[in-house]
């Protein structure tokens, strides 16, 4: 019978240095994964990964840390043979790199178009393609995608719009991988308490979001918060494995499909 546990296992997490990515890097890491490879864009979170791959060893595991840019041509790729080098071979893969913008469609320029499609849907869908060839047999893929998928909202159409293509990625790649007991699934979080919502939202949004999920109350700060998604992460790549080629929206009720 194949097993379906962390423990042993070799995982790599994009944009791993630090909020969701970096939580996700330890929990996995204090469950039994063997070896962790923690990616990060830039030197504005070089300390960070360097942080969470400290944390990751602290408690056994090794930890491998790679800096890609990775909408650069050929960077995705690069990162996944240096992974194999570095491991000899992948069980986990997870992506939790993303962009927000949150502004009319009026006044969006291509520009800033261009930025948001080449990270939220060129960099996943290049990311879904790597790790389809690089995963061991009986793998996990995993990508962060957002619970603006199942709402009906102004102002984020490029965020929603650069994301709603993962859904169909993870879809097709499940029913292509399936045949070598790969599974291919995304986590869409609710507004999470991290700086990467924070940074486009006026008082008055904010105080909204607090209250709008059905849980909010029950919520220290009525946002998601990074502890609520990472058990659904450890979850997806291991026990969860049965289920494959969904998208599962984790918000306390935010908004549902």
């Amino acid at each position: 019978m194949t097993t379906h546990s962390i423990t042993g296992k070799t995982v790599l997490i994009t944009g791993g240095a630090k909020n969701l990515g970096g939580m996700v890097a330890r929990d996995l890491a204090r469950h039994g994964a063997q070896t962790v490879v923690i990616h990060y864009n830039s030197s504005a979170t070089e300390a960070d990964a360097k942080a969470t791959a400290q944390a990751v060893r602290n408690v056994g595991a090794k930890a491998f840390v790679i800096q890609a840019d990775l909408t650069q041509p050929g960077a995705m790729a690069d990162l996944f043979e240096k992974t194999r080098q570095m491991t000899g071979g992948l069980d986990i893969a997870i992506n939790t790199v993303g962009k927000v913008l949150k502004k009319p469609i009026a006044d969006t320029t291509d520009e800033e178009y261009d930025a948001m499609f080449a990270i939220n849907t060129k960099v996943a869908f290049q990311f879904i393609r790597e790790a389809g060839k690089h995963l061991n047999d009986n793998g996990k893929l995993l990508s962060i995608v957002t619970s603006l998928l199942g709402a009906y909202t102004p102002f984020y159409s490029t965020y929603a719009g650069a994301k709603a293509a993962v859904e169909h990625f993870t879809r097709a790649a499940s029913k292509e991988l399936g045949a070598r007991g790969i599974s291919v699934n995304a986590i869409g979080p609710g507004p999470m308490d991290t700086p990467f919502f924070y940074g486009q939202e006026e008082p008055e949004a904010v105080a909204y979001h607090k209250s709008a999920a059905a849980l909010s109350p029950f919520s220290q700060t009525g946002l998601t918060e990074v502890e609520d998604i990472v058990p659904h992460v450890r979850f997806m790549v291991s026990d969860g494995w049965w289920m494959t080629g969904q998208t599962i929206l984790v918000n306390g009720g935010y908004t549902t499909k």
